[in-house]
């Protein structure tokens, strides 16, 4: 599995032949030059996980891409014109299983109104199993080799991130929805996450880092 970190939520992800990405939302880096997709995967409606401006041009580039997604985002793409399935349990893509894991947003504000989040687990044989939670920390995806895992959210404490890794003990996990952080502040969020997640994980931080491969038992 070859995991790219394309900006806040957004990833890349290679596993089994397939490339599937994961959440192409307003604060993802240039997606014009992401080509060859299989799927295009929501977890949910936030412009900051899915850009309606400017997923026509990304489909358009990758025209046989399966758009799946949460409901609410089912409901916003055919808003704009786009079809995009819904998820009744497990979904295969080429040669990856794409389970969906959890059904609501974390809860910003009692005055916010919660709406529909359903984070994505990808397994595919021979290759390391993947779980992007979207925007909930409460969604059990069961045991996973490698743990996306919301670095900072005006919806999480920091004790929540950690306790998030903690909970999972994945052996691996990669920072995503750092969008907000400016440098300081996301090495703090970094070090936390290190020093007081879980020590069974490694953190991998991708941001920049381009292509990363991962391996199974590894």
């Amino acid at each position: 599995m070859r995991i790219t970190h394309l900006g806040h939520a957004c990833l890349l992800v290679e596993s089994a032949g397939t490339r599937l990405l994961i959440d192409p939302g307003t604060f993802a880096d240039d997606l014009t030059g992401v080509r060859d997709l299989d799927a295009v995967l929501v977890t949910h409606q936030h412009p900051d996980h899915l850009d309606l401006d400017r997923v026509p041009a990304l489909l358009g580039a990758n025209p046989r891409a399966l758009v799946l997604a949460d409901p609410g985002s089912v409901e916003a793409l055919a808003g704009a014109g786009i079809e995009a399935q819904g998820h009744d349990g497990p979904t295969r893509v080429g040669e990856v299983t794409v389970t969906p894991v959890g059904e609501v947003h974390a809860l910003i504000h009692d005055d916010v109104p919660r709406i529909p989040n359903v984070g994505v687990r990808l397994d595919a044989d021979g290759e390391p199993s993947l779980f992007h939670p979207g925007d909930a920390l409460d969604a059990d995806p069961g045991p996973v080799d490698v743990l996306a895992f919301p670095l900072q959210a005006p919806w999480a404490r920091s004790r929540d991130m950690t306790a998030f890794l903690r909970r999972h003990a994945a052996p691996h996990a990669v920072p995503v929805h750092d969008g907000l952080l400016q440098p300081r502040g996301r090495a703090l969020y970094l070090g936390q996450a290190g020093q007081l997640g879980s020590p069974d994980t490694r953190i991998h931080d991708l941001a920049g880092a381009g292509a990363t491969e991962f391996r199974a038992g590894e």
